[in-house]
């Protein structure tokens, strides 16, 4: 197998995913200057080579949160990744099974949290928002806590959702019912559309108990909503104490936040600015994460997202302090673009970059990457 890279992955999703969803996966906020920002702050770096170590035996494998990960990343949660194609939640939970790394379930997962977790072998998270209406917030806990999940990722960056200006122009949280640009695209997406039509019409069944709609579209605008845009501190404390298991907090860009998260008793910081999906223009991911590892101190982990694109990238980030890595939009594309194998693939592809950069840097483990640190990397 031979990994070309994310970026013809994304180029084949694209050809295959009708516009909605092509434009939902790959947008972001107002400029998308974020976005773009991600990406870049990987420029800023470079491994330095060594050499004349033994590095017949390269190990990915790392332990984050009690979960045995093969490799030093995570699938993040991806609201409506299920609309890649039909059956994609299971076919991720099935690939991360397959090769030993965590899944994160979305809240707005086109297939329940149940059904994901009954998979065999797979070490299921479960994403979710604090909504206006606290039983919900209440019952996708105790759903948790019964499907087995030891771990909760709860996400707090997204108080708004601010222009999007893709979503904007496709309508999406915005209409209730497809409009006559939106059919076309499906139409011409046509493999897409007959893949999941054959199976009747999607809805997002993860939020099917709790009354937020009929359609998809309509589930979509009303989850949004009722996202609460009043969370505070107080409300952290409140999750922390309705839940036993870890807790990681998904949106953490500013050490003082981190520093709180400590204090509460928080056990994972994900370093996110939403892909560039929310405040735009905002500090790159990696720009930040320094400043966050020194804050979160020894108790707490910290793990990056946004922008991971190339195994270079991980091992730059592990370098900086980050645990693990997680990755959102890599993921989808590649169920898009063909489904299970493909994901197993790009797992297996980013795996072996990772071995490659590792050995032509003289490391040999995880660990070994973590205690290097900087002295393995060159700002440029």
């Amino acid at each position: 197998m031979v990994f070309v890279g994310l970026e013809n992955l994304q180029q084949k999703a694209e050809c295959m995913l009708p516009r909605l969803f092509r434009d939902y996966v790959a947008g972001g906020a107002h400029s998308e200057r974020t976005v773009q920002a991600n990406r870049n702050a990987f420029k800023k770096w470079t491994i330095v080579p060594r050499c004349l170590r033994d590095v017949s035996q390269i190990s990915t494998a790392t332990h984050w949160l009690g979960y045995d990960c093969a490799a030093p990343f995570m699938l993040a949660p991806v609201g409506f990744a299920g609309m890649m194609r039909y059956g994609a939640d299971f076919m991720a939970a099935r690939a991360a099974a397959k090769k030993k790394i965590p899944f994160c379930v979305s809240t707005f997962s086109i297939t329940s949290l149940e059904d994901i977790c009954a998979v065999q072998g797979v070490d299921v998270l479960a994403q979710i928002y604090v909504f206006r209406d606290r039983e919900i917030t209440r019952d996708m806990i105790s759903r948790a806590r019964q499907c087995g999940v030891r771990t909760l990722v709860l996400t707090v960056d997204t108080p708004i959702t601010p222009l999007r200006p893709r979503d904007e122009k496709n309508g999406f949280r915005r209409l209730t019912n497809p409009s006559l640009a939106q059919m076309v695209s499906f139409a011409q997406a046509w493999r897409w559309s007959l893949g999941m039509l054959r199976h009747g019409m999607p809805v997002l069944a993860n939020l099917q108990p709790y009354g937020m709609g009929r359609t998809l579209l309509e589930q979509a605008k009303t989850a949004a909503s009722q996202i609460d845009s009043r969370l505070t501190w107080k409300d952290l404390e409140w999750l922390r104490a309705q839940w036993g298991g870890k807790l990681v907090v998904k949106g953490i860009m500013h050490s003082d936040d981190a520093a709180q998260c400590v204090a509460v008793g928080v056990d994972t910081v994900m370093v996110s600015n939403h892909g560039g999906r929310q405040l735009d223009p905002a500090p790159a991911t990696l720009d930040v994460l320094p400043d966050i590892v020194a804050s979160s101190g020894a108790s707490c982990s910290v793990v990056m997202d946004s922008g991971i694109r190339r195994g270079a990238d991980v091992v730059c980030a592990l370098a900086q302090g980050s645990s693990l890595v997680a990755m959102g939009r890599p993921w989808a594309w590649a169920l898009a673009a063909g489904g299970e194998a493909t994901l197993i693939e790009m797992i297996e592809g980013l795996q072996g970059e990772i071995r490659d950069v590792m050995a032509l840097a003289g490391v040999t483990s995880i660990e070994a990457v973590h205690n290097a640190g900087y002295a393995m990397l060159r700002r440029c």
